[in-house]
């Protein structure tokens, strides 16, 4: 039965379909949309402008270097005597940090947590993206036999107004016979120029989300293969694999060292200052003046007018609002796993539904069709009856549209909608590779790709 069921429907959803071996399967568009959808390249854009907060934090432990040079002219009077010098002095100077309370431990590990959440959502960004041009690749297939019905559905009822006119001429039927008949007709080519208008949306959102022109789609959309057996899998799945949820506890991870650095600045600082430096004409009597020094210094906070512990009291509130955010995600994506399961189940039914009406609306249409040849049908009825499985066809069609859809959805909600899951063919972008090449960098100005 399912193997009639999926036969019967790939013909359906074939419809006004291009097939042949040069089409487009979907696992191209999606490898198109992920190497070149915008919001994906802005997502990654942005996880590499996170990436440098890392080395930002490591340079609390490197020194900072200073250099500065003066030159002035100097006059004094004396009595009837004035006296003019000029004076110039250049110095280095040298500050190495000892201790900073921790802070730059935890100020490092804060922005390694972000970096690690923001690689979470540039994870789920690419499986909305990814989602996205799924559903619009599934979109212009649906459309384009939508399509296609309705042109079979005016060419129908077309040949009802030849015949209704043909009837009318020998006197076997009614002039509301024949108005019935074009009112039908009227109302297919409104239909169809709906269907048209659908199409080109479809098809404007699939080169928007793609990249391409959808010219030559292949009709195999099968995503089955992805979905777990049960619900309670899907649900387990979701728990280890949606990167929300991941996402959110790094950023409880990020929130526990924001305190933990900020709490630093209550404990005391050591740095180590060295300077070296010469002068010229520092005064009427030397001529030249070399001088170093090297200084060791703690700094103790004894009270900084309630500011940072006021800090340390928000940096706990935001911690605890992290963690309720990491239970709000967790119930969501749980959620959004229970509906999709439901939308693609209900889907599933609705196939086995609208293929049993499609058939058995075909059987109808034949038999009223003949009743009317002998004169026990109307017009009305054999229109009433093509309309019925136009509806038919199209439930069909937009039930398989929304089974693909929804399994999409489910593999989606569950975080396993990427590309390594679909097995794209495709350059898979490496977040960890820029990450390495910025971590440890001293100096430069230059990102490593060269701008």
């Amino acid at each position: 039965m399912r193997i009639k069921m999926r036969s019967a429907l790939l013909t359906v959803f074939m419809m006004g379909a291009v097939t042949s071996s040069e089409a487009e399967t979907i696992k191209e568009a999606l490898a198109l949309a992920y190497s070149n959808n915008p919001t994906l390249n802005a997502a990654r854009a942005e996880l590499r402008g996170v990436d440098e907060n890392v080395p930002q934090a490591l340079a609390g432990w490197r020194p900072t270097v200073s250099a500065s040079a003066d030159v002035g002219s100097y006059s004094t009077s004396s009595g009837n005597f004035d006296t003019y010098r000029n004076n110039a002095s250049i110095s280095l100077g040298i500050s190495q940090a000892v201790f900073r309370g921790f802070r730059t431990v935890n100020s490092t590990r804060q922005a390694e947590a972000i970096v690690r959440a923001q690689r979470e959502s540039l994870n789920s960004t690419e499986q909305d993206v990814l989602l996205s041009a799924a559903q619009s690749y599934v979109d212009v297939i649906q459309n384009t036999a939508l399509v296609s019905l309705q042109r079979s559905d005016l060419k129908f009822l077309a040949e009802q107004v030849r015949a209704a006119k043909d009837r009318f001429e020998v006197g076997e039927g009614t002039r509301t016979d024949v108005s019935q008949a074009e009112a039908r007709e009227a109302e297919a080519k409104a239909n169809l120029n709906t269907a048209l208008a659908n199409l080109n949306t479809s098809r404007a959102v699939y080169r928007q989300n793609v990249g391409i022109e959808a010219k030559n789609l292949s009709p195999d959309t099968t995503i089955s293969v992805l979905v777990p057996k049960s619900i309670d899998a899907s649900l387990r799945v979701s728990e280890d694999a949606q990167p929300l949820i991941r996402q959110a506890q790094h950023l409880v991870d990020a929130a526990i060292f924001s305190t933990k650095a900020i709490e630093g600045e209550l404990l005391p600082t050591v740095t180590v200052n060295g300077d070296v430096g010469r002068s010229w004409n520092p005064s009427t009597t030397i001529g030249q003046q070399n001088s170093a020094s090297l200084v060791g210094r703690v700094s103790i906070p004894i009270y900084q007018a309630g500011s940072v512990s006021s800090r340390v009291r928000q940096a706990k509130e935001s911690l605890g609002q992290t963690k309720l955010q990491l239970d709000v995600t967790r119930d969501q994506v749980r959620a959004n796993v229970i509906s999709a399961w439901g939308v693609y189940q209900a889907a599933e039914a609705s196939i086995s539904a609208a293929i049993a009406a499609v058939e058995a609306q075909k059987l109808a249409l034949e038999g009223v069709i003949e009743e009317q040849r002998v004169g026990q049908r109307t017009t009305l009825d054999v229109l009433d009856a093509q309309r019925e499985l136009v509806n038919q066809q199209v439930n069909l069609v937009t039930a398989q549209r929304n089974r693909i859809v929804g399994g999409y959805q489910l593999v989606s909600s569950i975080g396993k909608l990427d590309a390594n899951t679909l097995n794209l063919s495709v350059a898979h972008y490496q977040p960890k590779k820029h990450y390495k090449a910025v971590r440890d960098k001293w100096f430069g100005l230059r990102t490593p790709d060269g701008r």
